[in-house]
């Protein structure tokens, strides 16, 4: 599964590098968040991987459910698949946004890669193995390493959302005694703590299942976590919410290392 994601990552992170070499207008979603020809570029190839190789598994991608293209995935397993996350990022010039395609099987990830096209990079994540690609000017990959989250050590670093920070982030830094912070967009958040480059990553404000699963799978495959506020995992296909959009996550954490302690400091 994870090669027809790698195919599929790096041929939509190429035609993503091409709309951004070329130039392309902005519209804005219902939601006011932008779209690109980009996105909707990247996400038709990688439908049409996911088709080819696996017809039988649904997909909820974003832009599909942006458009009410949203499959039954009650019972089954399925895909998640946001095309460019980071889409801000990707219309301001800056290097962070990513491609990212997810498993999801009985409500957890267990397969995903997350592809950062201008960077050179990808992660991916099966089960309980997580690799980082360096990715040639040629899309290909040039070198594969196996990563793992680290132990986590007494002078913390915690990583937060470019955009999307919060009060409540501060707070959490300040109870756990965690007093470096670096900002970062799109879902390499996830793959920093996988290679044990960070140790949390706590979120409070609004993410969709997409954003998160495929980073959240790598992190997980590399000996890592993502657990809600009251500890318990982070789980996919919430559909049928009487407080809140379908596919849409609570406030979560997540942690690079073994020793996560969610009580204050």
């Amino acid at each position: 599964m994870l090669r027809t994601f790698e195919r599929a990552a790096l041929e939509a992170g190429k035609a993503i590098i091409t709309v951004l070499r070329e130039g392309f207008p902005v519209a804005m979603k219902a939601d006011a968040s932008p779209v690109t020809v980009a996105d909707e570029e990247a996400e038709r190839i990688i439908l049409a991987h996911l088709a080819r190789d696996y017809p039988e598994i649904p997909v909820v991608a974003e832009e599909s459910v942006a458009a009410g293209k949203v499959p039954d995935i009650a019972g089954r397993g399925f895909f998640l698949v946001d095309p460019l996350d980071g889409t801000r990022e990707f219309v301001d010039g800056r290097q962070e946004f990513t491609v990212n395609i997810a498993y999801i099987e009985n409500g957890a990830p267990v397969a995903g890669i997350v592809y950062a096209p201008a960077l050179g990079l990808a992660f991916s994540g099966e089960r309980d193995h997580a690799e980082r690609l360096v990715v040639a000017d040629d899309f290909t990959v040039g070198a594969r390493s196996t990563i793992t989250v680290r132990e986590q050590p007494d002078d913390r670093l915690a990583l937060a959302s470019l955009r999307h920070n919060s009060p409540e982030t501060g707070s959490f830094l300040a109870d756990h005694a965690i007093f470096k912070c670096t900002n970062i967009g799109s879902s390499l958040k996830f793959c920093l703590l996988a290679e044990g480059k960070a140790d949390v990553y706590p979120r409070f404000t609004r993410t969709m299942e997409w954003d998160t699963a495929a980073g959240d799978a790598v992190l997980r495959a590399a000996g890592g976590s993502t657990v809600t506020l009251d500890g318990t995992p982070l789980t996919y296909g919430k559909t049928g919410m009487a407080a809140d959009f379908d596919f849409a996550n609570p406030n979560f954490i997540s942690w690079g290392g073994r020793k996560r302690v969610l009580e204050p400091a």
